[in-house]
């Protein structure tokens, strides 16, 4: 069976599966991680959709623990839409796109939350408050993954007047046994009151806490699934043989990207690994990644606010995870885009193509050189940021799971940016 250490006491006692995902947060204050990879099932090779290769890929995580043989179920159940590659061509050039918004709150953590979720509660021994902040999409994907499910509470952070307004009320459209708040301040507040409250004693928070942050290995492990099917597939595509798929990820807090990282890392006993290639982290001006892959040197920084606002991140969380397996950053690049360039990106495709990408995925494609063959990851669906691709682009059309919250009551309430504050909101 596998064990999970935490990244700051590597050699220390590990824990299993089931009691990472409850914990959230190491004790140290590290994440978790694999103490070290398990050889990845062959059989991958020969599935042939994302549920299929999602259960290969994930079982060797979940050899041993209480949750392996509710695997297949888990994966079933929080993975009932697709991940499809879409190509969009025109100006003499062909994009492709890995499409991650199609699930219910229109964003890639869709398959991250609803994953978590699905494994919680099928590991419930007590209730529960999970606990999240978010710079835009996180949040709604957590309440809709957790929304209505008996035993949990749902607590949301989000920085005031940093997220798109659809963004905005989509996070305060869920009511029931979801609580979200506005914090007077940046994600990077949010983010370390969260951490606070995962070190405050027990008593002062009034219940056990779980994290849905991306420093969760609920969301880290399902997403190496969909960068493990779009290269399958692309190399089933391909007739160049072995054939690697490199991938631009826009990223901000670094969960989907070193997901890809992880899922790049795996091998069969016989080293036969999954065919990825490079790895591009596309930030915008928040830059400390592209600091980082440069230099080696950790320097966060305060956060600036883009037109790519989920990515809106001065010190993003799963750098800890990198550093502890990836110090020497091989086979990673990292490049950051400004705002004129991301709206230019957005002007260009769509002329060219006819096809709208969000400010995130923009980044993505501005990111790469233009004789780029790989995969552009699209995060998010244009219609979250109306305000931003409408102008450009003319209307999109909002997807249903979107205009149904939309069509709701929004609320979220003022909430200072201290620990204490949060503490106080989570034992009121």
């Amino acid at each position: 069976m596998i064990d999970f250490v935490s990244t700051r006491t590597p050699s220390g006692p590990g824990r299993a599966l089931s009691e990472a995902l409850a914990q959230g947060l190491a004790p140290d204050g590290g994440l978790y991680v694999p103490r070290a990879f398990p050889h990845l099932d062959p059989a991958i090779f020969e599935e042939s959709t994302l549920v299929g290769r999602a259960v290969r890929l994930l079982a060797p995580f979940f050899a041993g623990d209480r949750l392996e043989g509710e695997l297949p179920a888990i994966v079933a159940a929080a993975f009932p839409f697709g991940a499809p590659l879409r190509e969009a061509s025109g100006g003499g050039r062909t994009y492709r796109f890995l499409e991650l918004f199609h699930g219910p709150t229109a964003a890639f953590k869709d398959f991250g939350a609803r994953f978590l979720a699905e494994c919680l509660s099928r590991n419930l021994e007590e209730e529960t408050t999970i606990l999240v902040a978010t710079s835009g999409d996180t949040g709604a994907a957590v309440a809709g993954a957790f929304h209505g499910r008996p035993g949990f509470r749902v607590v949301i952070l989000y920085p005031d007047g940093r997220v798109s307004p659809r963004q905005a009320h989509q996070l305060g459209a869920f009511g029931g046994n979801v609580e979200t708040y506005r914090v007077s301040g940046t994600f990077d507040d949010c983010q370390a009151m969260v951490k606070a409250a995962f070190q405050a004693p027990r008593a002062r928070t009034g219940r056990k806490l779980a994290s849905a942050n991306s420093i969760s290995l609920g969301r880290l492990l399902p997403q190496m699934t969909y960068y493990a099917d779009a290269a399958l597939s692309c190399a089933a595509r391909s007739n160049e043989g072995a054939h690697e798929t490199s991938f631009v990820i826009p990223t901000g807090n670094l969960g989907n990207a070193f997901a890809a990282w992880m899922a790049r890392a795996l091998s069969t006993d016989t080293g036969r690994r999954l065919p990825i290639g490079t790895l591009t982290l596309a930030t915008n001006a928040n830059r400390m990644l592209v600091d980082y892959v440069a230099s080696g040197e950790v320097a966060p920084a305060a956060t600036i606010a883009t037109l790519a606002n989920a990515m809106d991140v001065g010190a993003p969380s799963n750098l800890e995870r990198l550093r502890h397996f990836a110090s020497d950053r091989a086979g990673i690049a990292a490049v950051s885009v400004d705002d004129a360039a991301i709206a230019q990106t957005i002007a260009t495709v769509f002329r060219e193509t006819g096809y709208a990408i969000c400010p995130h995925t923009a980044c993505a494609v501005a990111a790469a050189p233009a004789d780029f063959n790989g995969v552009f990851v699209a995060t998010a669906h244009p219609a979250k940021f109306d305000t931003i691709v409408t102008p450009i682009c003319g209307p999109v059309a909002v997807p249903a799971g979107l205009a149904e919250l939309l069509a709701r009551d929004a609320h979220a309430a003022p909430l200072a940016a201290s620990a204490d504050a949060l503490l106080d909101a989570l034992r009121g």
